[in-house]
């Protein structure tokens, strides 16, 4: 098979794994291409990830969260044999696609996804909702209620519309000075 062929077959496809049973699905891929030698079809396999910022017990804890759970990338060329070592990995549900051809993620999606991935600014990661009902419990507006206005997930701030002198006030706040009613 000449470099523009391989080229033209080549491409990334998403699989379908148990969820929670991704780390173990790469492995154990990663495996079977050595020990089955394929590294001449099935060339890279990655579990898509971002950096998260989580408030857990008042303190901000950077994390490296799934992106989509139960689902790994794979970079290789589709042929019977390269199928069957995938499909019959442990744990593997299938290929996603339609019947039992996979279909190829576009260019786009890859590009999307690999951007995402190499971002180093964690993303904080925010459990409140617009017009949620929270209290205050930090700063100046200590035990005040109020309801989130808005939320700023990049800086990590929430607004609090805080009813103050018979109006809702807005109040900028970091995400640790609130917590849910």
């Amino acid at each position: 098979m000449s470099k523009q062929d391989e080229q033209a077959q080549r491409a990334w496809y998403a699989l379908h794994t148990y969820s929670g049973y991704e780390n173990a699905v790469l492995r154990n891929l990663k495996q079977r291409i050595e020990s089955m030698g394929m590294t001449h079809k099935i060339f890279d396999v990655v579990i898509p990830t971002e950096k998260k910022i989580k408030v857990t017990g008042g303190k901000r804890t950077p994390v490296e969260e799934k992106i989509y759970p139960g689902y790994i990338l794979v970079d290789m060329i589709v042929d019977d044999e390269s199928w069957f070592v995938v499909r019959n990995t442990p744990r593997v549900t299938g290929f996603v696609g339609s019947g039992t051809t996979p279909v190829p993620l576009s260019q786009e999606e890859i590009d999307m996804l690999f951007k995402r991935m190499s971002t180093d600014v964690a993303k904080h990661k925010i459990d409140f909702a617009i017009d949620e009902l929270v209290v205050i419990t930090d700063g100046p507006f200590k035990d005040l209620e109020g309801k989130v206005g808005d939320i700023d997930e990049e800086k990590g701030k929430i607004k609090v519309l805080v009813s103050m002198f018979g109006r809702e006030t807005p109040v900028e706040l970091d995400f640790l000075q609130v917590r849910k009613l």
